[in-house]
């Protein structure tokens, strides 16, 4: 059985999730982090005090611990959906790029998300969000023309480099930020959003 520690309104906890139910894995997910603090069970198998973090009971890697959310995408790939991170150097560095670009945009998103969603009105920093908010739709404009060129981020099928930036793309078109045209992010959006995983994992409020 897998156990996905952490809270669901974290970036990186909807990554694990999604990817668990995308692949059909059977597992539980316990509430971990912000208001809900951490247990010492918790922090013995992830002393850096960040979510999500996996435990493994039973099978072939029974006992098995694991943090940092893509480092488990790709476990969880490796191990359990080989199709979605195929073993072929080449494809998997097409993939890993973009997982680790996914952290890029993040820092340049903050801002912006922080702002709207975890600040109170009268706190917020307008001047910082919309600055985050022209440096996400720069690299958004990067997204879009890898998308133009292929329909997902891993080439012509679904794979482990969707989900990352799957889940901060609907950060991104949930906030209320000025967005230039993407018809490829916009339609790769789209169908990412016809995906029950991504549907019931990702597609929740913003909070």
């Amino acid at each position: 059985m897998l156990t996905i520690w952490g809270r669901l309104n974290s970036h990186n906890v909807k990554k694990v999730a999604w990817a668990a139910q995308e692949i059909g894995l059977p597992h539980r997910r316990v509430d971990m982090g912000g208001k809900f603090g951490f247990t010492p069970e918790f922090l013995a198998m992830n002393p850096n005090r960040m979510i999500p973090a996996i435990s493994v009971e039973g099978g072939p890697d029974d006992g098995l611990t694991l943090w940092e959310s893509n480092a488990i995408l790709r476990y969880l790939a490796a191990r359990h959906a080989p199709a979605l991170w195929p073993d072929n150097p080449g494809i998997r560095a097409r993939a890993d790029r973009w997982m680790d670009w996914q952290f890029h945009f993040a820092d340049a998103n903050r801002d912006a998300f922080l702002g709207w969603v975890r600040h109170t009105p009268e706190s917020r920093n307008m001047t910082a969000i919309e600055a985050s908010g022209r440096a996400s739709a720069a690299m958004m404009a990067v997204l879009d023309a890898e998308l133009a060129r292929q329909p997902w981020l891993t080439g012509e099928s679904f794979g482990i480099a969707d989900i990352p930036m799957g889940v901060y793309t609907h950060t991104y078109f949930t906030l209320p930020l000025e967005r230039p045209a993407l018809p490829a992010l916009t339609e790769w959006y789209g169908r990412l959003r016809q995906r029950p995983a991504f549907a019931e994992q990702v597609m929740i409020p913003l909070t």
